[in-house]
């Protein structure tokens, strides 16, 4: 599914300084796999979220998504990649204010369809992510937890075989955090979608099938902070 050998993207900055932002990274995603990739900010996680979407080209080394090196696309064929095969998640709820769930949820699938059969095809998506009441009622009114189902089912719409999820808890409390990270765990493993969540919170690491940590650009053991234990995953 998802396969990174090698990647290496450096930046010059300032007087000449170079920041290694992702550097001989080895990295892999299965079908229906959630995989867990730590670290503090700056420690390359959203460089190389954009190079899986094909929004950066790596220096070195190789992208590839189902057998396809992301690099050597067209800048069409990346565009449709980006709206078809990959799902993201991000951790800013960038929902149209006044809209309906359905619609927002719909909102990848309008590029290619009409608005009632995209929600159709958005509304069992929404069932299974508990929205099916919620449905009608417009941004503003969804709480920031279903809010974040919105983005789960938006992401899933067009059924992608990967997705990138940037700090998809970041703007939720602790209950709230752990009931979205089970859902998209759950929805995934059920449909065989391969799922790289970034994050610097350590408790999201029991909902993971593989748990990875990056530090300046690199990937290395990680080490689970005990004060911060992981919420049990029920």
């Amino acid at each position: 599914m998802l396969r990174l050998d090698e990647v290496v993207k450096h930046y010059r900055v300032g007087d000449g300084e170079i920041v290694r932002a992702v550097d001989s990274v080895c990295l892999s995603v299965g079908a229906g796999e959630l995989v867990a990739l730590y670290g503090p900010s700056g420690s390359g996680k959203t460089t190389l979220l954009m190079l899986v979407a094909g929004l950066l080209t790596p220096d070195s080394g190789s992208v590839t998504v189902n057998g396809r090196e992301v690099s050597t696309l067209s800048a069409r064929e990346r565009a449709h990649y980006r709206r078809s095969e990959l799902g993201f998640i991000r951790q800013s709820l960038d929902l149209i204010p006044g809209v309906r769930a359905d619609d927002n949820a719909a909102l990848k699938l309008l590029a290619s369809t009409g608005r009632r059969d995209a929600q159709r095809r958005v509304a069992p998506l929404l069932e299974r992510l508990g929205l099916n009441g919620r449905a009608q009622q417009r941004a503003e009114q969804l709480s920031m937890g279903e809010r974040q189902r919105v983005m789960i089912a938006r992401a899933l719409s067009t059924g992608p075989s990967l997705v990138l999820a940037d700090e998809p808890t970041g703007s939720l409390d602790t209950d709230r955090g752990r009931e979205v990270l089970g859902l998209l765990a759950e929805v995934c493993h059920e449909r065989d979608v391969g799922v790289l969540l970034v994050t610097h919170d350590p408790r999201a690491a029991a909902f993971a099938d593989h748990v990875h940590a990056l530090r300046d650009g690199r990937l290395v053991e990680y080490k689970p902070d005990r004060a911060h234990a992981p919420f049990d995953a029920e």
